[in-house]
């Protein structure tokens, strides 16, 4: 769901808008806890959303990120930030006139307080957005090993 910030500048509503966003607790190589948040295109409906075109996409949104990091590398601190809302969370992306509201669950949520930040991994590859458990990891483990996942910090803001 998508909600209205400021004016726009950066990733077009409509590529916000074709997002799937995912999000669980986890550990980081180092056994700390993290919240985990994935970031995917949605399957295309239309003859424009060709692999390629949606790879492009995400490219480019990772682009307005600031850039993120391939797995071999050290992941930076995005430009994309965490704004709560009442009771939601929103991923806010610099110059974009809507944010993400983000699926939530409370041990997630408590993370992202806790820690000031969550684990923002961006797909390459198109995901549905009914991906459960079993199809996110199955998706994961693939781009991972195809090089299809970028990687980066998104930080709440105070």
């Amino acid at each position: 769901m998508l909600t209205h910030t400021a004016a726009a500048t950066g990733p077009a509503t409509g590529l916000l808008a074709s997002l799937g966003a995912w999000t669980w607790p986890g550990t980081t190589p180092d056994g700390q806890q993290v919240a985990h948040l994935l970031l995917a295109h949605r399957l295309g409906r239309t003859s424009h959303d060709t692999p390629d075109a949606i790879e492009a996409r995400m490219r480019h949104l990772a682009q307005a990120l600031g850039g993120l990091a391939r797995a071999e590398d050290p992941a930076p601190e995005t430009l994309g930030t965490l704004v709560t809302v009442g009771s939601h969370i929103l991923l806010r992306f610099p110059g974009a006139r809507w944010g993400l509201k983000l699926p939530t669950h409370p041990q997630w949520t408590r993370l992202v307080h806790d820690h000031g930040r969550a684990a923002l991994i961006l797909g390459l590859d198109p995901l549905a957005q009914s991906a459960g458990a079993p199809r996110l990891d199955a998706y994961l483990d693939t781009a991972l090993a195809r090089g299809q996942l970028l990687f980066g910090f998104a930080c709440r803001t105070a």
